[in-house]
């Protein structure tokens, strides 16, 4: 059985020559335009690549026996047969488990199920390898979390490594949390002639409410919650296998991929115990092969599926699901894995035409699981799609295209079989709960959730589809620091019982790996609870889910390459915002001109550099672009 992938016989599709549909939201067309324009350079040199690489023989023909040999060694003899003798396509498994994670523990058995349904196909798999994956949860305020962002990277190499094998026709990626998928997507970007799935496993059952949680937190920010309390809601939240169930990155993830088509439609928030979830795993691997549905459909390269418009597309469902701001670095390094540059810019040109249709934890009280049963990705997308505001003529992992991720998958029973099921898909129901999902004629914002601020203090952005109307805008005496630990004192000691704006430096990639400042959310929200008006102004990232807060993040130039929150002082008058879309220090321009650049002090790069792994990160701290360039550590 030899495997026929998708324009295997030719050279790579080439981006459409033909304009996109009239019926397309204008601001849209030119946001995509010019994302085309930018790149086209790139992409082409990119596309040329990948057109060499699959004109190549298959890899059992064109590799050395003894490297066949050893490729094939570990697997079965019938296995061995399928690749070598009868040419049958083989699946490169990438795999992110662990069960340190509990949204990568259902993990375990999939690559079994894989293998047997490839098997049942004429298909062989193989684990390819696997990719690190650490939670953030645990590593949350941690030295481990200086590594998180940068995690991404490796992932991406590791990714690298794993199909550098070079002897696989398609690939499965097994992959749902934070820094995983963007680094699963960028190495597998750097594989582009490979068709490519990717593979969720779902959220886990909800537990104690977010909000619920969130008010704990708050409660032991002001001790008046113990340890013990605390643990217990804590772990009455977190309590089973599956994605935490608030909206943060790895949810957004989520969202994501299936607005790039890179899902088996509609798998993105079904549950691990749910008994379509091994159905929908089968399903990934009929689709890589090409063979689900009625008709055969070759699944297309992954590189030339993520174009500037798939890429649009994942970038307004974001901004209309008011997903993590972590995205405004993860996809502008996965965009440029596929030859394409995109900046905050093109964000916020997005953000005033893409309504916001979901009100999900943090940005309401909902979690996954009701957004899933109120619609879920098919609904937004498929509001989407029909407003013009996603692009329709794209290319998916499944011959309908982008509107059958409008669908919602189900188990029905097979005439005359008895206990046999099979999965269709049907036109999402009606709209289910208007507190959760709305329509696009009637969204709960008509601007997206995200916001690039701009000023004498740099190039920043804010989430606002969280943060109450009130506190759009901040304006208040600054207060540094230089660790989110020092915050954290001040609070304690009750020095910051008053309006003020809480100016935390030294947190980007350059200076320490850009941790998430998570931790710093309840002790703001209390002091926001109490009547004060604060902000929080930072280079650093927050936690996809942290929002009620006002907070301008991923400062750029960061502080350590000699930027402007680095001639912050206390008591500086900071304005931040985000109507007109400002952040600036309010001095006379030549007085802040004059201003001294302090520096990182050595004890502190040192603490920062060292322990728990952190000096093997030192060469990308030193490489890192700026978290508007994807903080690549690559280029």
């Amino acid at each position: 059985m030899a495997f026929q992938a998708h324009s295997r016989s030719g050279d790579m599709q080439q981006e459409p020559s033909t304009p996109m549909s009239s019926s397309t939201n204008p601001t849209v067309r030119d946001v995509t335009d010019r994302i085309r324009e930018r790149s086209q350079g790139l992409r082409s040199a990119y596309l040329a690549r990948l057109a060499e690489i699959r004109n190549r023989d298959r890899g059992s023909d064109r590799m050395g026996c003894a490297n066949v040999a050893h490729a094939v060694a570990g697997i079965p003899a019938n296995d061995k047969f399928r690749v070598v003798a009868e040419r049958a396509p083989n699946i490169g498994i990438v795999t992110a488990y662990n069960d340190m994670l509990s949204a990568h523990a259902p993990y375990q058995g999939y690559p079994d199920i894989i293998k047997n349904e490839a098997r049942s196909l004429g298909a062989t798999a193989q684990v390819a390898g696997g990719v690190p994956a650490m939670c953030d949860g645990v590593t949350q305020g941690t030295p481990g979390m200086e590594l998180s962002l940068f995690s991404r990277d490796v992932i991406a190499m590791s990714t690298a490594v794993a199909l550098t094998h070079d002897m696989f026709d398609a690939a499965l990626m097994l992959g749902v949390c934070d820094k995983i998928v963007p680094g699963l997507l960028i190495g597998a970007l750097h594989f582009g002639h490979l068709p490519t799935v990717f593979v969720p496993a779902g959220p886990m059952p909800s537990g104690l409410s977010n909000s619920a949680k969130s008010k704990v937190r708050e409660q032991a920010a002001q001790g008046l919650v113990g340890r013990q309390g605390l643990l217990d809601a804590e772990m009455a939240a977190y309590h089973t296998v599956g994605t935490c169930t608030f909206y943060g990155t790895a949810n957004s993830n989520q969202m994501l991929l299936e607005a790039m088509g890179l899902h088996v439609p509609g798998t993105a928030f079904i549950q691990p115990g749910d008994a379509m979830r091994e159905t929908l795993t089968r399903e990934a691997v009929r689709t890589v092969l090409g063979k689900a549905g009625n008709a055969p459909f070759d699944c297309p390269p992954i590189g030339e599926m993520v174009d500037e418009r798939c890429i649009v597309n994942a970038m307004v469902a974001l901004l209309a699901t008011g997903g993590s701001t972590n995205h405004l670095i993860h996809w502008v390094a996965v965009a440029r894995a596929a030859g394409i540059l995109i900046d905050w810019d093109d964000f916020s040109k997005l953000s005033d035409v893409v309504p916001l249709l979901t009100r999900v934890y943090p940005n309401g009280s909902a979690d996954v699981n009701e957004f899933q049963a109120s619609g879920g990705p098919g609904l937004v997308i498929g509001e989407l799609v029909d407003a013009g505001l996603m692009h329709a003529d794209v290319l998916t992992v499944r011959s309908g295209g982008i509107r059958e991720f409008a669908n919602i998958p189900s188990l029905t029973e097979q005439a005359g079989e008895q206990d046999q099921k099979r999965l269709q898909w049907t036109p999402g129901a009606a709209l289910q709960n208007d507190a959760v999902t709305r329509t696009v004629a009637n969204p709960f914002s008509a601007t997206g959730g995200l916001k690039l601020l701009s000023g004498n203090l740099g190039r920043s952005v804010i989430k606002v589809s969280s943060v109450p109307d009130d506190r759009h805008v901040i304006e208040a005496p600054a207060r540094v620091f230089d660790s989110q630990a020092a915050l954290q004192k001040a609070f304690t000691a009750g020095e910051l019982e008053r309006d003020v704006v809480c100016v935390v430096r030294w947190q980007g990639p350059q200076a320490n790996g850009m941790p998430e400042l998570h931790k710093l959310t309840p002790p703001l929200s209390v002091l926001q609870g109490k009547g004060f008006r604060v902000a929080l102004v930072t280079d650093g990232r927050m936690s996809g889910a942290s929002g009620k807060i006002p907070a301008a993040i991923h400062v750029s130039p960061e502080a350590a390459a000699g930027g402007p929150l680095a001639k912050v002082r206390d008591g500086d008058l900071i304005r931040l915002d985000s109507v007109a879309g400002t952040l600036a220090v309010l001095l006379p321009e030549d007085e802040w001109a004059a201003r001294e650049v302090a520096t990182m002090s050595e004890a502190q790069r040192v603490a920062d550099g060292h322990g728990l792994g952190r000096e093997l990160f030192a060469g990308m701290r030193r490489n890192a672009l700026a978290a508007e360039e994807g903080a690549c550590t690559w280029l």
